[in-house]
């Protein structure tokens, strides 16, 4: 399958301090689904924005060998909360993002409806964001990101915020809308249960005593969907991972 993202050797750092991040190096296919994790200050989320070109890295290269289309974004990112403009409605929010493409007015609307109905909230389109909840901001939030047809969706634990049943929902929604999309998603958590449910490839980051976070370990999530938490090979492949964390943490990193 086709490579949305190459990046090689990749070091995130700030100023003249030690590496964040070093020797990062890993493809992403084309319609995959890969979950990052790892203990807190490992550089996750600052990886994400490197991938979406918003910071600089210290070394290394982020491309992406596809051909480019100017009515599209290669790549959207997806934060942990909504960012909803307050003064735009739930329609203008989502066609912020598409201002500066090329396309018609007409056109603009057509694909901010559109990414509305994906979400499930086409009736909402009038409504303002204090009208709607947080699980509904963060659908807004995902058609946002939709409506610009982006090659690779970043996804910076964009359900941490909101509770268990929220969660567990949007988690599914996510699902489908992968599945309709065909977009390739590289998604942040902290929750080891939601990457193994969500995705089919799981890194781990860690410093492992060394200057900097690198992987630890890829692992493959070869179980098929839909997938069943209470399931013994769920909770196995669960248990790999977290005992790939224990492992970091063993050596002094937190969580």
């Amino acid at each position: 399958m086709a490579t949305v993202v190459d990046i090689a050797d990749l070091a995130i750092g700030f100023d003249n301090g030690p590496p964040v991040l070093a020797s990062f190096t890993a493809s992403l296919e084309a319609r995959s689904f890969t979950a990052i994790v790892g203990p807190s200050g490992v550089g996750k989320s600052t990886l994400l924005r490197v991938i979406a070109g918003l910071l600089a890295p210290r070394q290394g290269t982020v491309s992406t060998p596809f051909e480019a289309d100017p009515t599209r974004r290669p790549f959207a990112l997806v934060f942990q909360e909504a960012r909803l403009l307050p003064w735009r409605p739930i329609l203008g929010n989502v066609l912020f993002g598409l201002e500066h493409l090329p396309l018609s007015a007409s056109e603009r609307r057509r694909r901010a409806l559109e990414a509305l109905e994906l979400v499930g909230l086409a009736d909402y389109a009038h409504r303002w964001p204090y009208q709607l909840s947080g699980g509904q901001r963060q659908r807004v939030n995902l058609a946002r990101a939709l409506a610009v047809q982006p090659a690779l969706l970043l996804l910076d634990e964009p359900f941490s915020a909101l509770d268990a049943i929220t969660r567990h929902t949007l988690q599914g929604e996510l699902l489908r809308l992968w599945q309709a999309t065909h977009t390739t998603i590289l998604f942040v958590t902290h929750d080891l249960d939601e990457a193994v449910y969500l995705a089919d490839r799981v890194i781990v980051l860690g410093s492992n005593g060394q200057p900097g976070a690198r992987i630890i370990r890829d692992f493959l999530v070869p179980l098929e969907r839909p997938r069943d938490r209470s399931s013994v090979g769920f909770s196995d492949h669960v248990g790999q991972v977290r005992s790939a964390l224990s492992e970091i943490m063993t050596n002094g990193a937190g969580i």
